[in-house]
């Protein structure tokens, strides 16, 4: 979620998000070659695509929209996306608490509220048609039943505790009754429900810790009610926090969470939260560390290992930066940023969810221009950006991980390898910690060994950088239109395709295999891939 209005910003300003442009160092740059030796016959360890299978949208009003739901059905196709979440499903934009009509002429009974779950039935029955299943985030109060005028978003959702605990409950427990009811409880199981949404933020959450853990477990207990086997998470903090708290009072309450949460952005690192779980070097903490938030989820891995906790754990919102604008979201450096992290930590959690899918989204105003530095993979007019293809790329690795050497690698420029039965895959990426848009981009030779069982003819690369599966390259030789006329965005779709490179790297066989050379843009990220010669 967008947390300006809700963290000390002044610390940031002229930092790497908005910066003016500079020239890289030739220190920076560096003149060494990548050399890539895969163990290919050495043991592999499981992969799994924990970046795959969970998304964001801002909030639950925007499923109403035919675009959004293009999107969701087009993200469930491309990069395996099975569950969705968004907060604001008890908004009054959502009509949940509202008054009956039927009492119009009544001055009597005008004011007198009733539950009403048309709205959210339209969103989930769309997203069941899709094969997609909601995480339910129950927030945030109606004005019906708010105790307080706080608000977060020009949306203006209700951020206070409800008026009375005991009607919570209820409305909580008639709610997911109907959800059952509704579309059964073979389908229900496989939703996730989220206790609230980031409540250690004041600007979300005016109740604190004593008043989350409270509305937690008369949640918690609303929902076991109607089946114990649904699956209620929580504490949905950002930095990450209140996750031995939660544990404990689950453990005290009989409410232990079926799964745990927590939310990081690398530049929470700039005014965060002490408390955050952390683990790594120390130097990792500081502002502009490009590891901040891959040390969040080790340490909150390790707090929960610990703890013994044996349920899921979500890293459901994270990404470079949390800023409302931050262009550098929209560059290749976004791309290798996530290609790097989940090389560092997609094993520690069950779900990474980054924030977020769709430039549908105004909590703090709606994009005019076709882009503008919103935290979307696809854009307003539903073009795909660079952050996006990273998510195809990596979603084209297999479930084996394959152990690297090489030389010129190191903790920003390095490489995942895979293997499946069919052949092999290879992610180099090379994120440039500070980089601005605008900044110089150069290339570096890589040198990637394959083994003898492929077809040397059968090698594809696929690359992101400044014009490789980037739409931007081609929107800013368009003149980079504001609103894109219909035959402009049919050009620049018909473009906006995950695709090999049309040049051909350099292959000479050796004793061991292969050796692929070619070069890749800084920052940039390239897949090889290759099918074994028993496939073909």
């Amino acid at each position: 979620m967008d947390r300006r209005k809700f963290i000390n910003t002044t610390a940031l300003v002229g930092g790497a998000m908005v910066a003016a442009p500079s020239i890289l160092s030739a220190s920076v740059i560096g003149n060494s070659a990548i050399q890539i030796k895969p163990q290919w016959d050495k043991k592999t360890s499981g992969f799994k695509h924990s970046w795959s299978g969970l998304g964001n949208v801002d909030q639950m009003r925007w499923i109403l929209r035919r675009d959004m739901q293009e999107q969701l059905a087009m993200c469930h196709k491309e990069i395996g996306l099975k569950h969705v979440r968004a907060v604001g499903i008890f908004d009054d934009e959502m009509w949940v608490f509202d008054k009956d009509p039927a009492n119009y002429l009544n001055r009597e009974k005008r004011s007198s509220k009733r539950y009403n779950w048309r709205v959210p039935y339209y969103i989930y029955d769309s997203l069941v048609n899709m094969g997609i299943s909601p995480v339910v985030s129950t927030c945030f109060t109606p004005s019906g039943m708010k105790t307080g005028n706080e608000t977060c978003f020009d949306t203006r959702s209700n951020v206070t505790p409800p008026r009375d605990w005991k009607e919570w409950g209820s409305f909580v427990n008639t709610f997911v009754k109907g959800l059952v009811d509704r579309y059964g409880i073979e389908v229900v199981r496989n939703w996730y429900f989220e206790v609230w949404n980031e409540p250690n933020l004041g600007g979300f959450w005016t109740g604190g810790m004593d008043g989350y853990l409270k509305m937690y477990q008369i949640v918690y207990n609303a929902i076991k009610s109607v089946d114990p086997s649904l699956k209620v998470g929580g504490p949905s903090t950002a930095h990450t926090v209140w996750l031995s708290d939660l544990l404990n009072f689950g453990v005290k309450n009989n409410c232990m969470p079926d799964y745990i949460i927590g939310h990081i952005y690398n530049n929470d690192s700039v005014g965060g939260d002490p408390l955050s779980p952390f683990d790594g070097p120390q130097g990792d903490k500081e502002n502009k560390s490009p590891n901040f938030a891959s040390g969040i989820t080790r340490g909150a891995r390790k707090l929960l290992d610990e703890a013994s906790f044996k349920g899921e754990f979500h890293m459901n919102e994270w990404g470079l930066s949390w800023h409302p604008f931050a262009p550098v979201r929209e560059t290749a450096n976004e791309a290798a940023f996530i290609v790097k992290t989940m090389s560092e930590v997609s094993q520690l959690a069950d779900y990474f969810a980054y924030w977020c899918l769709s430039d549908i989204y105004n909590q703090v105003g709606y994009g005019k221009e076709a882009f503008h530095g919103n935290y979307g993979m696809i854009s307003l007019d539903g073009l795909r950006k660079p952050n996006y293809f990273a998510h195809q790329l990596l979603s084209r690795l297999g479930t084996e991980r394959v152990e690297i050497i090489g030389n010129s690698l190191d903790e920003l420029t390095n490489a995942i390898a895979t293997k499946t039965k069919n052949g092999v895959q290879l992610a180099v990426y090379g994120f440039v910690n500070e980089y601005v848009p605008g900044d110089a981009m150069y290339n570096k030779e890589v040198t990637v060994s394959l083994p003898s069982t492929i077809n040397p003819e059968t090698i594809k690369l696929f690359q992101i950088d400044s014009v490789n599966n980037n739409i931007l390259a081609d929107w800013k030789e368009m003149g980079s239109p504001d609103y894109l006329k219909p035959k402009e965005k049919e050009t620049l779709l018909a473009k906006n395709e995950f695709s090999a490179s049309s040049v051909k790297p350099k292959i000479t066989k050796n004793q061991t295999g292969f050796e692929l050379t070619f070069q890749i843009e800084m920052p940039g990220t390239v897949l090889v891939e290759a099918t074994n010669l028993t496939n073909n």
